[in-house]
């Protein structure tokens, strides 16, 4: 049997990812205000490197989830918000498909801050903003589309420098809010898999170097994972920032060492991955 399906059957049998069925069938249909939209009838053009494809429902094919990566400025490499792409959106994407109830876009999406169909999804998804750049009106934008009842997911960025310039980002679209840590009680911690921890992902090279000592941290400044939320007035989480781990790893590298897909995509990436989606789509 080869790795992809050894992969496959163990996340069917382990994971029981089937148990998000009934629920996140019922959040999709209460979230149609954000129901997904074709960007100008244009899919991008990549590589899918083995993973599937599949029809979208012709009847109702803007009733799907539709995976948002975020596309934004950087002082440093300037496709950092690309990181992981397209594999990561793609994996992800398909295990919903596959496992689940929840019916996914098979390609995806990237969108600008300032493209108005941001307004049209209700999850996105940035990844590595340790040197992002924010103009004014992109700060104006990101807090309009949060307010207005969108959710925002930040990925893979390590350390104290990252940290701080991810942070003047942050209070430029929050001046007046503040990232609270989530305890390891907190029900995005537990809503569809219970997690005893905080999981700390590391990217497949660094978990290799690593293994031997047990060591999962990419830097010694950033030994510690941390998961902080941004609420709005009512209390509803808009914004999960996921500081020193890199979930979409585990997501974009499933296939390609048993190893690091047990230990981190199997145990750690997919589980929490899907327990944010669960926790966002039904508050």
């Amino acid at each position: 049997m080869s790795l992809l399906r050894r992969i496959t059957a163990s996340l069917a049998r382990r994971h029981k990812l089937a148990a998000l069925v009934a629920v996140v069938s019922l959040a999709l249909v209460m979230s149609a205000a954000y129901a997904q939209r074709r960007f100008g009838g244009r899919q991008p053009v990549f590589d899918r490197n083995g993973v599937p494809t599949w029809e979208v429902d012709v009847e109702m094919p803007e009733d799907v989830f539709t995976f948002v990566r975020l596309r934004y400025q950087s002082s440093g490499r300037g496709y950092a918000w690309a990181t992981d792409y397209p594999d990561a959106d793609l994996n992800l994407s398909y295990r919903l498909q596959q496992l689940t109830s929840m019916r996914s876009h098979p390609d995806g999406k990237i969108v600008d801050i300032t493209d108005p169909a941001l307004f049209d999804h209700p999850f996105v998804y940035m990844i590595e903003p340790g040197d992002i750049v924010l103009s004014d009106e992109e700060a104006a934008i990101l807090r309009r589309y949060l307010l207005s009842g969108g959710f925002l997911m930040v990925d893979d960025f390590w350390g104290d420098y990252e940290w701080d310039t991810f942070e003047l980002a942050f209070k430029q679209i929050f001046p007046d809010r503040q990232l609270k840590e989530l305890p390891t009680e907190h029900p995005v911690f537990h809503c569809v898999y219970d997690l005893k921890e905080k999981p700390q992902v590391p990217s497949i090279g660094m978990a290799q170097a690593g293994r031997s000592r047990g060591i999962t941290y990419e830097r010694s400044d950033a030994r510690e994972p941390h998961y902080k939320g941004c609420f709005d007035d009512k209390g509803r989480m808009m914004m999960i920032v996921c500081h020193n781990t890199d979930l979409g790893d585990g997501w974009e590298r499933e296939g390609e060492d048993e190893w690091y897909f047990r230990e981190f995509s199997e145990k750690k990436s997919y589980p929490l991955g899907i327990n944010i989606l669960f926790y966002q789509f039904t508050h």
